[in-house]
């Protein structure tokens, strides 16, 4: 038997019993409670009666001080006595009201027949002065009856008033008490029934007809591929509160919060928190930690009905680095085959010169080749780096300039004598401050272009400065180009887009401690002299600014 199925019969029968036993107290106590009501109706009536000032008159007639002690039937008949109970009794529905005197003598009795007869019930506790309730069969039959004393205006008893109820009309009251009561159960129980099937068909269609066991195999099986599949998953209902996160997408995300807090408050970097709010198909580049991630996300939709959205997190630090070494080895390889070119040059002009016969000017043209440094492409000033990993990456991003048009020179202050601690995070952060200064000397609009490096070393710190000739910065604000995926290139056919070499050169220069700000964000020349408008950079674009601290260590090699 379905689960379901279970819980409705279950249901069904926990509604009956509880109806059951709840109405059947009710029923129970109901006799009881109706033959007390009818008793408490039976004395009420018989002291309004005994209370009737004319009726205590008329009794006192008869009394046994009266003058008439033994009254007859036919006298009694159309007394005053007879006529008023038998209308108190229409008026009322008793069964009957009897007026007796001190001795017990009926005074009125609804059959005229019975009139100056003794009552056929003990009248003993009435004539002594209290009220007497009980259940008792007279001439007309079983019934709850009152007795109430008849007091003359001395105080003394002269009589009673006897009001009695049917016990037969208890009996119908009770009949109708208990089938209107067992209708009405039977109209709860049916609505029981309804809502439990009801409930029954709700849960169907929420568990998609699955039962509990197949939801259970299925959350785990779920569970288990969520778990182990590479990718990050974060998944955001139609609130925005977290239904789910694979650990995956934990550790990607460094996330803090867990499942069932909303979205802003579960540890996302805003650019990641603002792909996990609105629906985004193309990958973006995060930085989180020391880890580049890529981030997508879609909304889901199913029967029309918005489920919320699924984040997707790819890990792309790996590649990253990849990247980083690619680009390095391109600009070795620019390097070299920058200095190939200009070294095949100079050897056509020695060789020409040669065979000219000319050899004292070849020899001159040696000389002088040789004297300007390896290769004649040596940047003034480089012998001031004695870091081997920073001189080289200086000598191919010098060639790599020059075949762009742009001239690499080394600040006056440039001295670096020591050893890389840790040469990747900082060729990474100066690789990434000297290529934007490249292409902006390059695309902009000032003559010569030039960008200019200086690094100085000061106890293991490294101090980083690259000014160039571009156009300056030309967002609004210049403080978002540190924010990932803000770029002013119009390519962004890179994996996750453009804009992360500052926000990764950021975020790796504060990893040691230190940062990258803007130092001058540049200005535009002036339109008649061409002159740079700004104070800061003699070269008229921007400064870039890196303090990298505890990088560098005694011993560098020359």
């Amino acid at each position: 038997m379905k689960l379901r199925t279970q819980v409705l019969l279950l249901q069904i029968v926990v509604i009956a019993i509880s109806l059951a036993v709840g109405f059947g107290v009710l029923i129970a106590g109901s006799g009881d409670r109706l033959r007390d009501e009818y008793a408490q109706r039976a004395l009420a009536i018989a002291r309004s009666v005994a209370s009737d000032q004319q009726v205590r008159d008329e009794v006192a007639r008869y009394a046994s001080a009266g003058g008439t002690v033994s009254p007859t039937g036919a006298v009694l008949a159309d007394g005053p006595l007879e006529n008023q109970a038998r209308a108190v009794a229409a008026r009322t529905g008793a069964l009957f009201v009897v007026i007796a005197n001190d001795r017990g003598i009926r005074l009125a009795h609804p059959e005229i027949d019975e009139l100056g007869k003794p009552l056929s019930t003990d009248p003993t506790r009435a004539l002594g002065g209290d009220e007497d309730v009980n259940t008792d069969r007279g001439t007309l039959g079983e019934s709850v009856r009152a007795k109430v004393p008849i007091f003359a205006r001395t105080g003394a008893v002269i009589g009673l008033v006897s009001v009695g109820i049917s016990t037969e009309k208890i009996g119908g009251d009770v009949r109708d008490d208990l089938f209107t009561t067992s209708a009405i159960a039977l109209v709860a129980l049916a609505i029981g029934i309804i809502g439990s099937i009801a409930l029954a068909r709700r849960w169907r269609r929420l568990t998609l007809g699955l039962e509990p066991d197949q939801l259970t195999e299925l959350v785990r099986e779920q569970q288990a591929v969520l778990h182990s599949i590479g990718d990050g998953v974060v998944a955001v209902d139609a609130g925005g509160v977290v239904r789910v996160i694979n650990d995956r997408a934990r550790d990607l995300l460094a996330l803090t919060g867990d499942v069932g807090q909303r979205i802003e408050t579960v540890g996302l970097t805003p650019r990641v928190l603002e792909v996990a709010r609105d629906p985004v198909e193309i990958p973006r580049a995060a930085a989180v930690g020391d880890r580049i991630v890529l981030v997508s996300s879609r909304r889901v939709r199913q029967d029309g009905r918005d489920l919320g959205i699924v984040v997707s997190v790819v890990d792309r630090t790996d590649v990253e680095g990849l990247t980083r070494e690619v680009a390095s080895i391109k600009a070795i390889s620019d390097a070299l085959r920058a200095q190939r070119h200009e070294s095949a040059n100079r050897i056509h002009v020695v060789a020409g010169l040669i065979r000219q016969g000319d050899a004292a000017a070849a020899l001159d043209y040696l000389d002088e080749v040789t004297g300007s440094g390896r290769y004649a492409i040596e940047v003034p000033g480089l012998d001031n780096v004695a870091e081997p990993h920073l001189h080289a990456f200086l000598d191919a991003k010098a060639a790599a300039a020059r075949e762009s048009g742009v001239v690499l020179t080394l600040g006056p202050q440039t001295w670096v004598d020591g050893e890389l601690v840790s040469p990747v995070d900082v060729i990474t952060i100066v690789g990434n401050l000297v290529d934007n200064a490249i292409d902006a000397a390059r695309t902009g609009g000032r003559e010569p272009r030039v960008v200019e490096v200086e690094l100085v070393m000061e106890d293991a710190n490294l101090l980083v400065t690259v000014a160039d000739s571009g156009d300056g910065i030309s967002v609004p604000d210049p403080g978002d180009v540190f924010t990932e995926g803000v770029t002013t290139h119009a390519d962004s056919a890179v994996p996750g887009g453009r804009g992360m070499g500052l926000a990764l050169s950021r975020q790796s220069a504060r990893g040691h401690g230190g940062d990258v700000v803007i130092g001058d964000p540049g200005s535009a020349a002036d339109a008649v002299t061409g002159e740079s408008i700004g104070d800061e950079n003699p070269l008229g674009g921007a400064i870039m600014v890196a303090r990298i601290p505890d990088v560098l260590r005694e011993g560098g090699v020359r």
